[in-house]
């Protein structure tokens, strides 16, 4: 790379801090919507789907976004994008019916798509043996939903609910115009412009990149359908105010936001499929510990009824749930590694298709998560629901690298 460190720094840095802000709005109704469905009267159906809106124009917008970066460059399109955002950000605060907050959360959700254009922007701009490292340190971005738990409800109990989209939309408009003045354009990271989409497009006959996209549905999916959903989860199971729920959900989200940098180190080192196929393991562990219901039994003794009560206490419930964030932030880095190695002249279009593939699991699984509370009447059910996805990401990855790991078996 001819590029010169002061110019990966800083477009480093100023690409990380804009996808902190651009996924702390994405990630606004996790917080804001608990008002809004104490406000409006609304079910666990459809408070999964106002959190969830954001999260589905975000994931669509995702391919377009990446094949523009790979044309255009990464500078102008994120800029433009964080752009856009604005008014919709500040038109929340306005909003007084439901299906206003439907559409303008689409709208909003154009800022979640700023990964796919930060993820080839910034891996463009490092050799590929540090590219694990840089995408990991650009993904701590995620920490931005933290960043939403720590100070959403601070401006809500001061000032009502309203003024956070105000503060928000300043806040998106600044951040635009920082990344402007410290990132930096390469045009030789352009794809040439004889390539058409179709072109671009062809990568999707590749059964890798399917086999990312389920991984990533995991790991990144489940972090955002979570981020949205535990919040309300912590008030609801246990009784607290927003405010302590809200600090405890970040116990989950922060780790899972920056530690995405310590899982590109890991990747770098150790290879994608090991890291990979070591976070599925921890994951599958902690939701079949997380999806035991609060039971209560009367067991018959010589000495009478026995009662029993078996469930997470909220504090061991907070553990479980850290050890997923850290394991959910390795495995997204560890994905992306996969896509770096395999498809570098392409980051762009794949990392779209991947990112696409994760955001529509973060958009169904508030949804779906909702749906299971209101037809069970189980809370629990969310963390049941999650453990089935990790047993498919498993068995497929077990049948996908047979192959790859047979070579070893042998020469051991």
């Amino acid at each position: 790379m001819a590029s010169n460190n002061k110019q990966q720094i800083s477009v480093l840095a100023s690409s990380t801090f804009a996808f902190t802000i651009c996924f702390a709005v994405w990630m606004i109704f996790a917080v804001l919507g608990i008002p809004v469905k104490t406000q409006l009267g609304l079910n666990e159906t459809e408070f999964g789907l106002l959190t969830a809106m954001p999260v589905l124009s975000g994931s669509l917008i995702r391919v377009p976004l990446g094949i523009w970066t790979d044309r255009y460059g990464g500078r102008i399109v994120f800029f433009l994008l964080m752009l856009s955002s604005v008014v919709p950000i500040y038109m929340i605060s306005y909003a007084t019916e439901y299906w206003h907050f439907l559409v303008l959360g689409l709208f909003v959700g154009l800022a979640g798509g700023s990964f796919s254009v930060g993820t080839p922007y910034v891996a463009r701009w490092f050799q590929k043996e540090r590219r694990g490292l840089a995408m990991g340190i650009f993904g701590a971005g995620n920490s931005g939903s933290a960043l939403t738990k720590f100070v959403a409800p601070a401006i809500i109990a001061a000032y009502g609910w309203q003024m956070l989209p105000n503060v928000y939309a300043l806040g998106m408009l600044v951040t635009a115009l920082l990344f402007w003045f410290f990132s930096y354009t390469d045009k030789s990271h352009q794809m040439p412009a004889g390539v058409s989409f179709s072109e671009q497009m062809k990568v999707l006959k590749d059964p890798r990149v399917w086999r990312y996209c389920q991984y990533y549905s995991v790991v990144f999916g489940g972090y955002v359908g979570l981020a949205l959903w535990m919040t309300k989860y912590y008030v609801t199971e246990y009784g607290f105010d927003m405010q302590l729920a809200a600090l405890l959900a970040a116990c989950f989200s922060l780790p899972g936001g920056v530690l995405r940098a310590l899982g590109g180190w890991i990747s770098d080192r150790f290879g994608a499929y090991q890291v990979t196929w070591s976070v599925m393991w921890v994951c599958w562990v902690c939701f079949f510990l997380l999806s035991y219901p609060q039971t209560s039994m009367v067991i018959k003794t010589v000495n009478g009824d026995l009662n029993l009560h078996i469930g997470l206490s909220p504090w061991l419930f907070t553990v479980l749930l850290f050890v997923v964030g850290v394991a959910m932030a390795i495995g997204k880095a560890s994905v992306f590694k996969f896509i770096s190695d395999d498809f570098t002249d392409n980051i762009g279009a794949v990392s779209g298709v991947v990112g696409l593939a994760g955001g529509l699991g973060g958009f169904v699984l508030p949804i779906m998560f909702g749906a299971l509370v209101d037809l069970t009447g189980v809370r629990s059910s969310a963390f049941m629901l999650l453990y089935g996805t990790v047993c498919v990401a498993l068995v497929w990855m077990h049948f996908s690298f047979k192959q790859e790991r047979q070579p070893v078996l042998q020469a051991a």
